[in-house]
């Protein structure tokens, strides 16, 4: 006579806390207070003239017409004038060091904004994995602004999805940072969300919420995967 020997019960394993995706924005998050259209303007002597621009975006003013504006604007932009605004822009204080700390989890961070990519695509020294940008002509300018390659709140969700699929995560994997209504739609479909130095557009919509200058400190509130 055989005798069977009983199945051993084996619990599931706890899913790891890694490959998790971070989905960071940068005007008014990673900058505080400013965006990257202010900061280039500044350098132009165009503060008030971008301020009233930025006020008609937040009148419904579309984005690929903001950047057509902006472009008209910024005719003299130089490279060094790019490169005078991003280093003088109100960074919150530990990006690099949130940023390494993610990758040396075996997690991935991915910056996505509306801003200029020549902008945009300067984070990458400081060590996220891609950045998104709008797609906008090379300074100095000699082409006009190709409105299909400029970004809205909608494509954010898009390029965060097609993130998704090239690094095998899912939507519960991911974690946002955002501020304004740029953001509303991702923090619509990202369980786990960061208010950071938010307004009332993200009300209601973020599982946490900080205020303040260190993005280490809002990191904090999700880095060991607190739902």
């Amino acid at each position: 006579m055989f005798h069977v020997k009983p199945r051993e019960t084996v619990e599931p394993r706890p899913r790891p806390r890694d490959g998790r995706l971070h989905l960071f924005d940068l005007d008014g998050t990673l900058i505080r207070g400013s965006a990257a259209a202010v900061e280039i303007s500044r350098q132009l002597g165009l503060a008030e003239e971008i301020a009233a621009l930025e006020e008609g975006f937040l009148r419904g003013l579309t984005p690929d017409e903001f950047a057509v504006r902006a472009r008209e604007l910024w005719t003299a932009l130089t490279p060094e004038q790019v490169g005078a605004a991003f280093e003088g822009a109100p960074w919150l204080a530990g990006i690099r060091e949130v940023w390494a700390d993610i990758r040396g989890r075996g997690e991935r961070c991915a910056v996505i904004s509306l801003s200029p990519d020549f902008f945009v695509e300067r984070l990458l020294d400081w060590g996220v994995d891609t950045v998104h940008g709008s797609r906008w002509p090379v300074v100095p300018f000699t082409e006009p602004i190709h409105r299909p390659g400029i970004l809205d709140a909608a494509a954010k969700v898009r390029i965060a999805r097609e993130l998704c699929t090239e690094y095998g995560v899912e939507w519960a994997d991911c974690v946002a940072y955002g501020d304004s209504m740029s953001d509303a739609a991702l923090f619509a479909v990202v369980r786990n969300t960061v208010a950071v130095n938010a307004d009332h557009h993200l009300a209601g919509l973020a599982r946490h919420s900080y205020s303040g200058g260190d993005l280490r400190e809002a990191y904090e509130l999700v880095r060991n995967g607190a739902a």
